[in-house]
């Protein structure tokens, strides 16, 4: 039997609304995805070993003590400050720090969601961020969003028929609680009307997860980063999220590691990071993402 909790919420029509449901890793697939088509995201405990997240936790935080809280901006100036917080550390690159970054990108479990989420709109996909989120005590809530939001010119117009384009994993480094700023949900966000209605924070609620567990979430859901309520903690996490291959990704990976640095790593992981070219088949479309016009093989 697969452990699944909900929680009782309003949607904007005033309905009452089952969702957040945990379903174990080992749990078959499809319940995982029609958690996730229900709700927009769905806790699967246990996603990621306990080993390699233990390896991943501690280069994280290690190489956090040099990094400023409040010191990323999204590219977007103070805005992007305002959005990424204050007392919240971010950062990249994550495969510099350990190789468990890349056995998390392989694994095999977030590989079958990712496919059947995405794949149905692309050839194949690739990282859109692999990045470290810290929330520090004091820390307010982050402003509620849709992920989908990076590319507003393609699911604006089509809401909230657009295709799904890009899948995330919010996973927990150590306990995540919602005193702690446990990320929030509005569980059925992803089929309201308006693509600009982010809702309000009454009707979020907490993803609360153990080291290992992650929040696999749509991009077109709407959620946030909660408030750290504590005087002294830290929330640990990271986030690994794909985009369809024929978008651009929030993040420059293929400019963080060489040929060289990649030449031991799966076939997947050097696409995922931007080191094989993008094949729009079985769809239509033109082949991306060339070196010297010929096609960087898989």
């Amino acid at each position: 039997m697969d452990s699944v909790h909900s929680a009782l919420l309003r949607d904007n029509n005033g309905a009452q609304n089952m969702t957040l449901k945990r379903i174990p890793a080992t749990a078959p697939l499809q319940q995982q995805l029609d958690a996730f088509d229900e709700d927009g995201g769905v806790i699967v405990e246990g996603l990621f070993p306990a080993d390699t997240i233990a390896t991943m936790r501690d280069a994280v935080l290690s190489a956090a003590e040099s990094v400023e809280p409040g010191s990323t901006d999204q590219g977007l100036g103070e805005a992007g400050r305002t959005f990424d917080g204050a007392r919240t550390i971010r950062f990249s690159s994550l495969g510099k720090l350990s190789p468990a970054f890349f056995e998390l990108l392989d694994n095999p479990r977030y590989a079958q969601i990712a496919d059947s989420v995405l794949l149905p709109n692309c050839g194949s996909y690739w990282v859109n961020t692999g990045q470290v989120m810290l929330i520090g005590p004091g820390e307010t809530a982050q402003m509620l969003h849709r992920d989908c939001l990076n590319w507003a010119q393609h699911c604006a117009p089509l809401w909230p028929d657009c295709a799904e384009i890009t899948v995330s994993a919010m996973i927990a480094l150590d306990e995540v609680t919602e005193e702690l700023g446990a990320t929030r949900v509005i569980p059925g966000s992803q089929r309201w009307a308006d693509f600009a209605d982010f809702g309000d924070p009454s009707q979020t609620v907490a993803a609360e997860l153990e080291p290992g567990d992650a929040l696999v979430y749509s991009g077109k859901v709407v959620h946030g980063g909660g408030a750290n309520l504590t005087s002294d903690q830290w929330r640990n996490a990271m986030h690994i999220s794909f985009v369809v291959g024929w978008l651009v990704p929030e993040e420059s990976s293929p400019l963080d590691y060489s040929d060289e640095e990649l030449e031991s790593q799966s076939a997947r992981v050097q696409r995922l990071l931007g080191h094989r070219s993008y094949d729009p088949q079985p769809h239509f479309g033109g082949g991306l993402w060339l070196r010297q016009v010929r096609k960087i093989e898989a």
